[in-house]
């Protein structure tokens, strides 16, 4: 007997159909505010640009295909997202420093 999706995969496989429309507009805003942020903060000197922290972690992680970045501007850290072997690990990373600050998987 086949077993009924979980509610969470459901919305989930939605919002890959979708695509960005899905996203609620006020996500959409957040992010690119954070993005504005980051930006701000880096030509200010404050803080590392988003290439710069990629130049540093993406060698670390050879072997993973990466799949791009995140920004929070209240903890103002990245956190980059890397696929290998099926499994998801994201860095976190302190966008004043570029130290790693946690790693999940």
């Amino acid at each position: 007997m086949k077993r009924p999706a979980s509610l969470a995969a459901c919305v989930l496989a939605a919002l890959a159909v979708a695509g960005p429309a899905a996203v609620p507009a006020a996500a959409q805003e957040q992010s690119r505010s954070d993005q504005g942020e980051a930006r701000r903060e880096a030509q200010a000197g404050t803080q590392l640009s988003l290439r710069e922290i990629e130049r540093r972690i993406l060698p670390q992680m050879r072997g993973s295909e990466y799949l791009g970045p995140a920004y929070d501007s209240t903890a103002r850290a990245y956190r980059l997202k890397f696929i290998r072997d099926g499994r998801v690990t994201y860095i976190d990373v302190d966008a004043r420093t570029g130290r790693v600050i946690g790693r999940s998987r």
